[in-house]
């Protein structure tokens, strides 16, 4: 049985940053990146701990050991996650729905990952069921970045409610940011 629950240990950040690890873009092949996605930014446990310092992430546990992840990344996080600062400012110049990003109140999703073993068992909409039951009443939107190559994890999004509102290229892929409205 899955149990579905914010971060409380530094072995659950362990595992987070181990699952992270083996599904990196840089990691897995070509086949797998098609057919089952892959995660851009690589995640250690010391930056995982800064960042929970903030706000825990929501896991999903199965016997004892993280078997998915969808990371918390509030705004303050920036200050010990440099890439969240680029993030951030370029998000800054953005809009939605006729008004600027910032006028709303968001936080973003920092990355999401399920173990190749429990995917296909609905854990991805229990994690961010769980993201909106959790931060819902603190914030009006949630926001994230999806790689425009990455289509498993886009169908995902897009299903569990994502809407894309902007597309951009940067040093490392092309984007599309994505904003799932909780009001």
């Amino acid at each position: 049985m899955y149990s579905i629950e914010l971060v409380s240990t530094p072995v659950q950040l362990q595992q987070i940053a181990k699952l992270s690890s083996v599904n990196l873009r840089s990691v897995v092949n070509e086949e797998t990146k098609l057919d089952q996605g892959f995660l851009t930014w690589e995640y250690t446990p010391e930056l995982l701990e800064a960042m929970h310092a903030f706000a825990p992430s929501i896991i999903a546990m199965y016997k004892n050991e993280v078997v998915g992840y969808a990371l918390v990344a509030t705004h303050a996080m920036s200050e010990v996650h440099k890439e969240m600062k680029v993030m951030l400012d370029n998000l800054s110049a953005l809009s939605y729905l006729g008004r600027p990003i910032n006028d709303y109140r968001y936080y973003m999703m920092g990355q999401i990952c399920i173990a190749k073993e429990h995917r296909g068992k609905g854990l991805f909409e229990k994690l961010y069921q769980h993201h909106r039951s959790s931060y819902g009443r603190q914030y009006d939107i949630l926001l994230t970045e999806v790689s425009t190559s990455n289509h498993r994890s886009m169908r995902a999004h897009e299903k569990a409610g994502f809407k894309t509102i902007h597309t951009y290229h940067d040093h490392m892929d092309e984007w599309n940011v994505v904003v799932w409205d909780w009001r």
